[in-house]
């Protein structure tokens, strides 16, 4: 009964994600200068609400999964929260990473769009190029090209909203660089990286991508703004600090590293409750196999959406409403089947839950996020300005109240001796 509510709660997740922000009552054909089109009157009394500056920077977040893509936006304190969320119309291939050019799958990790990445003039009404391949990408030889956010609702390798939905987000973008922002961070995930889903993807074959993904999802939770980001030994690394002479080479060994001391302390407490969410999301999920849709599947369950469009529309649904959970033994037979061959007898197909060694217990100890290397212990820290904010199990925990983020208006570097580094933020000086 557990796992049907769960399933239940998932799919309504589904429905109710941007269903306030498809924006179908904006009339393109009435809009006479789409790139300095300005924000609508409502999102701009919810800024005045939240006090957000109109010109101040945004971090865009988009979750496949569940199809949707949020604009976070800085308030006076310098802390982001998320001002709009939008179904995405449509995006191709499965859950995972982009690995080479040609295989339709949209971009996973973290990127910087900048205003040169803003295209006007796109045959998809506006689009904003999500920065593909990045550093990251470099480092483990992945291709691709021409990877953006743009409007038609149609996706090769793109997430693809409607023109409408574009309309607004470029106008957010627009309006950020114009305050100053250079660099916007693009946060692209598989899914919100709970403790919940991520048992119910821990069989996966991108787990561990996903693990280090996770890092930075955790940093950006604890403190609402958007992580230091850096590449080396192709890896992803967040919010460290290194010496003087500490150089970030994509492929090349990481230099001795740590976390701030504060930023290390409120990171320990999101892990530790994380860990106790975990340790119960993969008891109640024991036995049981998430079943990831295809794009076919995805695109049926939305098949009525392309009624009375262009034949170009084509919205592909989400993977939380055309998947599901199934028992082990029925995973198993449904992977054998589709092995099977009228010339090729079905091989015996082995449940993904068995795909990782260890038993369930084991496996769970594996999927514990670690301690960032060199990170001090909790206990040594010392202790900072504070304010209280609730981490996404609901407890509180304790972080420092951030200066201005200088990552927000500028490009992520390597800091050099003339710039104060990020982390000074985190720590006493």
């Amino acid at each position: 009964m557990r796992l049907k509510n769960i399933a239940f709660i998932l799919l309504l997740a589904t429905t109710l994600a941007g269903c306030n922000d498809t924006l179908d009552s904006v009339d393109i054909s009435t809009v006479k200068n789409k790139v300095e089109h300005p924000l609508p009157a409502r999102r701009i009394a919810e800024m005045q609400k939240k006090n957000m500056p109109r010109t101040s920077p945004i971090m865009i977040r988009i979750f496949k999964e569940e199809g949707v893509l949020e604009v976070w936006k800085a308030k006076a304190d310098n802390r982001f929260d998320v001002i709009a969320s939008y179904q995405i119309c449509a995006w191709s291939g499965k859950l995972g990473p982009k690995v080479k050019e040609g295989d339709r799958q949209a971009p996973e990790g973290f990127y910087n769009l900048t205003p040169a990445h803003l295209n006007p003039n796109s045959k998809y009404y506006l689009a904003i190029n999500t920065g593909f391949p990045n550093r990251f990408d470099q480092a483990m030889g992945r291709t691709g090209s021409n990877l953006m956010i743009h409007g038609a609702c149609s996706s090769s390798g793109c997430y693809s909203m409607t023109d409408e939905q574009v309309l607004e987000i470029y106008a957010f973008a627009r309006d950020a660089f114009k305050g100053g922002q250079t660099s916007v961070q693009l946060q692209a995930f598989p899914f919100r990286m709970t403790a919940e889903n991520m048992a119910r993807h821990r069989n996966s074959e991108h787990h561990d991508f996903w693990k280090m993904l996770k890092v930075g999802y955790d940093n950006f939770e604890v403190t609402k703004r958007p992580p230091e980001v850096n590449v080396c030994e192709k890896k992803y690394v967040f919010n460290q600090q290194t010496d003087a002479s500490g150089k970030l080479g994509s492929a090349e060994a990481c230099p001795p590293m740590s976390t701030p001391p504060a930023l290390a302390m409120a990171l320990a407490s999101y892990e530790k409750t994380y860990d106790v969410a975990y340790e119960k999301a993969v008891k109640k999920l024991d036995g049981m196999v998430w079943y990831e849709p295809s794009e076919a599947e995805r695109k049926a369950i939305v098949a009525d959406k392309r009624k009375g469009r262009d034949l170009a529309y084509a919205p592909t649904g989400t993977s939380l409403a055309a998947g599901k959970l199934m028992k082990e033994e029925e995973f198993a037979a449904l992977m054998q089947k589709r092995t099977a061959t009228p010339n090729k007898p079905a091989q015996p197909a082995v449940a993904a839950v068995s795909s990782r060694p260890g038993t369930a217990a084991e496996r769970m100890k594996q999927d514990r996020l670690p301690q960032a290397a060199g990170s001090p212990a909790p206990a040594q820290a010392p202790a900072p300005a504070e304010t209280q904010v609730a981490n996404t199990e609901g407890t509180a925990t304790t972080v420092p109240i951030p200066a201005q983020n200088p990552l927000a208006y500028a490009a992520p570097q390597i800091p050099d001796d003339r710039k104060k580094p990020f982390w000074k933020f985190w720590a006493k000086e």
